[in-house]
């Protein structure tokens, strides 16, 4: 099985796919990714599926094995990832269970491994973190499937467990971000240097502690908004699968990594 396309999943979808036809633990450099990697069809075509977090949610956003997992996927031939993810709103208009198909990152995490080029000098063209070609898939599929989606935004992703103070929160939405996560970097950052397309889809669980007024986030609502919108973003992820084209060539790997 080579497996073009991957989907990272977040809180809530563990179980994505119906049917499996294997289940594989990459050997990487980096040890081993946050769980096994399953593989099924969809669509006619193998898609492999990694949960982020791992079994029972086992990782926190600022210790999941990020390099590995980019690097398991890409050994298993994966070329192309969709990224759905959990967010804060930071902008009033962003309601719980919005989805947004974001376009920019703001990386404020730190701590945490962000490359594979631990030597030497090589620089990474990353001016459009987002793969544009996944993008207009996705939309097109949405809009198909009646699908309400936000075009565009960016997304800062913060280190966590913590989630934000009111100050910061501002903060963050004055700078012109649109929602807020903790696992978007470096994931996307070692997607684009192993020349892989990646895009986030991004579901709103709340609005953040400097937008909503008079009480801050909670974890329990966090998952709650997400797992009552699990099958929403399943119907989305799988019709997206089915409608992507190939991943890009070699020249094209080049182009898109600079």
């Amino acid at each position: 099985m080579r497996p073009e396309t991957a989907v990272i999943g977040g809180s809530g979808l563990y179980e994505l796919f119906d049917e499996v036809h294997g289940e594989f633990k990459p050997d990487t450099p980096y040890g081993e990714p946050s769980a096994p990697v399953t593989v099924a069809r969809v669509g006619g075509k193998e898609v492999a599926f990694l949960p982020r977090h791992g079994a029972g949610h086992r990782y926190p956003a600022h210790r999941i094995p990020y390099r590995a997992n980019m690097w398991a996927l890409r050994s298993l031939g994966c070329r192309q990832i969709l990224a759905p993810c959990a967010v804060g709103g930071l902008q009033p208009r962003l309601q719980a269970g919005t989805f947004v198909l974001p376009d920019q990152l703001i990386d404020h995490t730190s701590g945490r491994e962000h490359t594979f080029y631990d030597t030497g000098a090589v620089h990474i063209n990353f001016a459009d973190p987002y793969c544009p070609r996944l993008r207009k898939s996705i939309l097109e599929t949405a809009n198909v499937a009646g699908q309400s989606l936000t075009d565009g935004g960016a997304m800062v992703v913060i280190n966590g467990p913590r989630f934000s103070t009111r100050a910061e929160s501002r903060g963050y939405a004055v700078q012109g971000s649109t929602v807020i996560n903790m696992t978007g970097a470096p994931e996307a950052v070692l997607a684009r240097e192993m020349a892989m397309c990646y895009a986030a889809i991004a579901l709103v669980t709340d609005l953040d502690a400097g937008v909503q007024g008079d009480r801050g986030v909670t974890q329990d609502e966090v998952f709650r908004v997400f797992a009552s919108n699990t099958e929403r973003m399943r119907q989305l992820l799988m019709a997206a699968v089915g409608a992507l084209g190939t991943g890009p060539d070699a020249r094209a790997a080049r182009h898109w990594t600079g």
